[in-house]
């Protein structure tokens, strides 16, 4: 073989991962342009609804919306809230995230949960037989009182946000 055939075997075999590359980088640069390499969570939480406590029940339910338009997912860690369980008996407790989950016949029960996982890009709305926020109730709490609440997250920080007293048995968020 001469000269020539090597070089140009060399160039060819070099081609492949050269051109590779140039579609990945190609790839990369529009992902980038458009806003979505490396750009961080961007939360919001909205529809902010807590049960009004019944009867001697020292613990109710609160529901949110929450919305994640960046381009990272995140994690709600905690929820908490400094007006919940004020006029209950001392160690009422704190808000725990809690999931509704179905055991054996027809019967369910309450499961705590330590986090959950807000995709990139994406909503998760509490409900009543899903996700929800277990919260000490306060015995004044009345339909349309308004609550505060600070959902922590562990890229996007602390996003506090209000959460209206609603009867039990219409639909939550």
């Amino acid at each position: 073989m001469n000269v020539r055939g090597r070089i140009t075997d060399v160039l060819l075999a070099a081609l492949a991962p050269v051109a590779a590359c140039g579609v990945a980088l190609g790839g990369l640069s529009a992902w980038t342009a458009h806003g979505n390499a490396g750009s961080p969570p961007r939360i919001r939480v909205t529809d902010g609804e807590v049960f009004a406590p019944s009867g001697a029940t020292p613990e109710t339910a609160a529901f949110f919306r929450i919305t994640n338009s960046g381009g990272s997912a995140d994690r709600l860690l905690e929820v908490t809230s400094g007006e919940a369980g004020e006029t209950w008996e001392a160690g009422a407790g704190t808000p725990t995230l809690s999931r509704h989950v179905m055991t054996g016949g027809n019967a369910a029960s309450d499961q705590a949960v330590a986090s959950v996982a807000v995709p990139a890009g994406e909503s998760l709305a509490m409900s009543p037989d899903g996700l929800d926020v277990i919260v000490p109730a306060r015995k004044d709490w009345q339909a349309g009182d308004l609550v505060a609440f600070t959902l922590h997250f562990e890229h996007a920080g602390a996003v506090r946000t209000l959460a209206v007293v609603v009867r039990p048995g219409r639909d939550a968020t």
